[in-house]
């Protein structure tokens, strides 16, 4: 719809003119392939009656594999002011701290900002934008953390045998973003986070010495997000999940599947390997998961007479 304002102005004033809630749309700057057009987007979706746009400060055809500009949803915001203001623009793109996240909303004048990978990795990061602070958990409360979501998915897909096989679409697959948590306080990376979003950045790896079970909760490896998942899945506490990946973390087992590669070596933030936020195609019941992170192929279009799109 991108690649047409006129007919997406169209479709938002017939959704807005229908619908007893208000209406709110996120874009990107431009559709794949098409020229960045976002502005004359997001003026005719306010002029459409939106009550409120989200962009997301990159073309469908960049993805991940360039940093979001803020200067062009900046852009956005000029003329939102300049044509009276009362709609609000929320920007989303490489937000990783709340540190970074206040930032640019100061500087692009966003009424709020949308996190998208940066809550997959840190869950915690709206209470960290919320007191305007960092929380840097230690391993074990990090564990508890994960496995919270581990009984979430118990509650809503059963804690039995089925129930497993469809939560296993979706508990492994997060530890691809959840290993690559680590603290970035504001004294130490501010600075850099100011020249280049944190989130798009090469960090150094975990430093000699680092614990057993922290090592672990960063591990890259698929085989080894199995055997955490499975750990929470069929730990009864909190204290007994600590005390199974401690002994994972601590045992030959990991060495025997991190065989191929370094131990405890872990994606770092920035690498050529894209993530996206939904799991890949290859994601099996079973647990057998594609090491390549792409989005679901789209269905068909629905073709609409005009008539149809205005009513």
């Amino acid at each position: 719809m991108l690649r047409q304002p006129v007919r997406l102005e169209r479709l938002v004033r017939g959704i807005a003119a229908g619908s007893p809630l208000p209406v709110s749309v996120k874009v990107r700057l431009a559709s794949e392939g098409g020229d960045v057009n976002v502005r004359e987007v997001v003026g005719r979706l306010r002029a459409a009656g939106a009550a409120a746009v989200t962009i997301h400060g990159r073309t469908a055809e960049a993805r991940y594999s360039k940093a979001a500009d803020w200067r062009l949803i900046a852009e956005c915001v000029e003329d939102n002011a300049e044509a009276g203001g009362g709609m609000p623009l929320l920007g989303n793109g490489d937000l990783l701290t709340q540190y970074e996240a206040h930032g640019r909303m100061a500087q692009s004048g966003v009424d709020g900002v949308m996190v998208g990978r940066g809550a997959l990795i840190k869950p915690w990061i709206f209470k960290e934008f919320r007191d305007r602070r960092a929380w840097e958990p230690s391993a074990a409360e990090r564990v508890a953390v994960y496995r919270q979501l581990a009984c979430f998915m118990k509650e809503h897909f059963g804690d039995d045998a089925k129930g497993r096989r469809k939560a296993w679409y979706f508990l492994p697959w997060h530890f691809d973003f959840l290993s690559r948590y680590r603290p970035l306080p504001e004294e130490e990376f501010g600075e850099r986070a100011a020249a280049a979003p944190l989130m798009q950045t090469r960090l150094p790896p975990a430093p000699e010495g680092t614990a057993p079970l922290e090592r672990l909760l960063a591990h890259g490896d698929p085989s080894v997000h199995e055997r955490v998942a499975a750990a929470l899945w069929e730990a009864s506490s909190d204290a007994g999940a600590v005390a199974a990946l401690t002994r994972l973390a601590e045992g030959a087992e990991l060495a025997a599947l991190a065989r191929g590669g370094e131990e405890g070596e872990a994606p770092v933030l920035g690498e050529a390997t894209e993530l996206s936020n939904i799991p890949s195609d290859g994601a099996q019941a079973s647990g057998a998961r594609s090491g390549k992170k792409h989005r679901r192929a789209r269905a068909p279009p629905v073709v609409r007479t005009e008539e149809e799109i205005a009513a």
